[in-house]
């Protein structure tokens, strides 16, 4: 049978729900995420200035340069006037969009020609060399090595171009990190324990009383993949082959973004559903801009739901 609805089926609670979770959400925004915002600036200071050392200050932003430190176009896009989206790097350089991507990541890509590498990078470095922003680096007109004091303010100039262009992830992985910590507050309170199952097939072998977080859970007969999924319970009071409870966190500081990504959700359950059958637990722990129209596609989906300011609706599945 599937199981009972929480809040999926009581629309006439969810206008309520809305306004009590965008109150906790905004509250939690004005007093944390600026240290998170400000605790990840400082972080990306250091990058900026390393990759300054690694270019002599911007004065040898060379081949041989990005060869050694690929991770260090982040930063330089951003060092440019104006900042460079990566599409546009790519558009601007004509190089191909996996060296671009690979870099980004830290590293060259391993299959490029390597006769077609320095041509691409060369590419790379004449765009960036010609858009560079001299109001923030003015010793490259002058000639002159930089003052400690123009190296640090134009390392935080550029880190706060990078966090800019990266401020909701950050908001969004500190509220996840938050949310999951209220999880485990709260499992761990009841008696349960954080164990991660060492097994091909979690679900079927998770420890009654225990859970876990960010567990991969295996579907899929022909084409077998991976579903992430945020927090895996095993109730202690379950049943002889009883699946363990699937959490997924989700927050949101706006209405636009739920609508965007609605259909994640649908698609994770319709799979598991099909791997593990219709009794599969699979519920949304909320905080923020959920709007009707969410919630009501989501319900239509066959998706509950716990909201984060009323954690205590967790014990309505069997926890």
């Amino acid at each position: 049978m599937p199981p009972t609805k929480i809040n999926a089926d009581k629309p006439h609670l969810w206008k309520a729900d809305l306004l009590a979770s965008v109150d906790q959400f905004n509250q939690w925004f004005l007093t944390f995420a600026p240290e998170a915002y400000r605790s990840t600036r400082l972080e990306t200071t250091q990058q900026v200035k390393a990759a300054l050392i690694a270019t002599d200050d911007l004065r040898e932003l060379t081949v041989e340069v990005l060869q050694l430190s690929p991770g260090c176009l982040p930063t330089l896009r951003m060092c440019t006037a104006p900042p460079l989206a990566v599409d546009r790097l790519i558009g601007l350089s004509g190089v191909g969009r996996t060296l671009v991507a690979c870099m980004e990541r830290g590293k060259l890509p391993q299959r490029t020609k390597s006769e077609s590498l320095p041509e691409q990078l060369e590419a790379v470095c004449h765009i960036l060399l010609k858009l560079l922003d001299h109001d923030i680096f003015p010793w490259l007109e002058s000639g002159a090595s930089p003052t400690a004091l123009q190296r640090d303010r134009a390392s935080t100039i550029v880190a706060d171009r990078l966090c800019g262009a990266i401020s909701n992830p950050i908001v969004r992985n500190a509220q996840e990190r938050r949310q999951l910590a209220a999880i485990g507050a709260f499992l761990e309170a009841r008696g349960y324990r954080r164990k991660t199952p060492q097994s091909e097939n979690p679900l079927r072998e998770m420890e009654s009383g225990t859970f876990a977080f960010r567990l991969n859970i295996p579907v899929g007969q022909k084409n077998r993949i991976n579903i992430p999924v945020d927090v895996v319970i095993q109730p202690k009071k379950s049943q002889r082959r009883q699946l363990p409870v699937l959490i997924e966190a989700k927050s949101a500081g706006d209405f636009a973004n739920t609508n965007k990504r609605r259909k994640e959700e649908a698609t994770k359950i319709r799979q598991l559903q099909a791997a593990y059958g219709p009794s599969i637990h699979y519920v949304l722990f909320l905080c923020g801009y959920f709007g009707s129209d969410y919630l009501g596609y989501e319900a239509a989906e066959g998706i509950d739901w716990v909201w984060e300011h009323r954690i205590s609706d967790l014990r309505k599945l069997g926890l």
